[in-house]
């Protein structure tokens, strides 16, 4: 399996952190996408991936499939390891709607406030930018920071009692805030504890 990626960006780390959990890192093969210079949005990128965006994952046969959460499913059934995605209808559904919410109110808003309400990266590739909907999407960011602090306040993760693919997508959602310069408001001491947690996990540190 081919992972295509960048290193340091938010989506990539989604997937990097769901392969160490499984002790898959060495069992892929990484291929660097150069985004800076505009790879992904060329004819030959698209062809693989039409998102034009990273990661994806090329596997064996030469099918594709993009989208972290797509991505992380594939890994959960594939490699041996700790549950990613839940076990019974009832988990499963539970950590597919606290990834959801952490995906459109953390990853997706902090990415919409970075490249709309900030020079993002750079005037090549921020070919349309809307300022005002970029500072809409940082309160948005800032209301969902309040919301996982008020579920962390009774569950140990954010789906319950169990790690999942929700933590990870909300820590990088986080991480992506703090490139972005959105600070966590200090008065959200269960967010806080929850993420010195997650940073001390070493998949998070792969």
């Amino acid at each position: 399996m081919k992972v295509f990626d960048i290193e340091g960006f938010p989506n990539p780390a989604r997937v990097r952190i769901a392969l160490a959990e499984k002790g898959a890192l060495d069992q892929v093969e990484f291929v660097p996408v150069d985004v800076m210079a505009g790879e992904h949005r060329t004819d030959a990128f698209k062809a693989r991936n039409p998102d034009a965006t990273v990661p994806y994952i090329e596997l064996e046969d030469g099918s594709c499939i993009s989208q972290c959460t797509a991505i992380t499913e594939y890994i959960d059934g594939t490699f041996e390891g700790p549950n990613l995605i839940g076990k019974t209808p009832r988990e499963r559904a539970r950590i597919h709607m606290m990834n959801l919410r952490a995906e459109a109110g953390l990853v997706d808003a902090v990415g919409a406030y970075f490249h709309h309400a900030t020079p993002g990266l750079g005037p090549d590739l921020e070919t349309y930018q809307n300022a005002e909907w970029g500072e809409k999407e940082k309160e948005v960011a800032l209301k969902t920071m309040r919301y996982l602090d008020s579920v962390l306040a009774t569950d140990p993760y954010l789906a319950g009692d169990e790690f999942s693919m929700a933590d990870i997508t909300a820590f990088a959602g986080l991480a992506f805030a703090d490139f972005a310069n959105i600070e966590t408001p200090a008065n959200l001491t269960n967010l806080k504890a929850w993420r010195k947690k997650m940073a001390a996990r070493p998949s998070f540190t792969n």
